[in-house]
This record gives C-alpha cells, structure tokens and sequence, in this order.
C-alpha cells in the first residue's frame, strides 16, 4: 500500500462532501499539473491518502482511500489528464494545521512543506504514522 496527500480548498470541495459520498466515493477530478498527474496513474486501489484543506484552514482533516484507479479525467477536454476515485475512510480525530507540520522537524522534507502547490503528492510510511499520530488516529 502507497500514501498519498490530496488537496482541496474546502468552499470546492470539503471533506463533508467527500464523506456524504459513502462507500460509493466520487471521482478526484481537475488535477492539472503533470507531476499530480504522475501520482494519479501511480495510485492504486486501496491505497490511502490524507485529506487535505488548502487555502481556507490549510489542514489534513481525513484519511481517504482509493477506490477506483487512473481513467481519463471527463472534465478535460484535452484528454491529457486522468482521475482517480476517491471514498472517505475516516476524520482525525484532530485536524493536522500546516503550521504544526512545519513544526515537527522530522517532517520537514515533507512534499507537502516542499512543495506546496503540487495538489496530489505521495507521502512516506514515516509521515503517513507521524502525522496520523498527531491527528489522534
């Protein structure tokens, strides 16, 4: 099993959303940017990824998991880009801020410290117990 973070700005796309979902998940559309692309195709079924709120709260709210694997994106015209399925898994029970994660040292090389406007970013097995340790799950 890989980790993976995904991003969302909460007033497009909020974990509420994601959870009303249920088991049937919805589709992780939009993603624009080739190296998100890359991790898309890499994802697999039952992988997991942490929910992520950009912008607006810039924290990791919840655990989510690849249900379906990389298909052409429908919202691309172009035919460039792939999407992945996504179903909520479960909250942490405390929100991850971004400022807390800068603060723990072992997370420093972090894609998510690095690399801040890459929306789909792989995590590490370290980061992946690190921060669910922090987030109380």
């Amino acid at each position: 099993m890989a980790y993976w973070l995904v991003k969302s700005e909460p007033s497009v796309w909020s974990w509420d959303q994601q959870v009303a979902k249920g088991t049937k998940g919805e589709a992780w559309t939009g993603v624009r940017n080739y190296t998100a692309r890359i991790n898309l195709v890499n994802m697999k079924k039952g992988d997991k990824a942490f929910f992520y709120h950009s912008n607006e709260g810039k924290e990791i709210v919840g655990i989510a998991e690849i249900i379906k694997e990389a298909y052409p994106d429908p919202t691309d015209k172009t035919e460039k880009f792939v999407c992945v399925d996504i179903k909520a898994d479960k909250p942490l029970k405390t929100p991850v801020t971004m400022a807390a994660i800068k603060a723990e040292k072992k997370l420093a090389d972090m894609a998510l410290v690095k690399y801040s406007r890459l929306s789909v970013q792989q995590v590490t097995t370290e980061e992946w117990k690190l921060v669910c340790k922090m987030g109380g799950v």
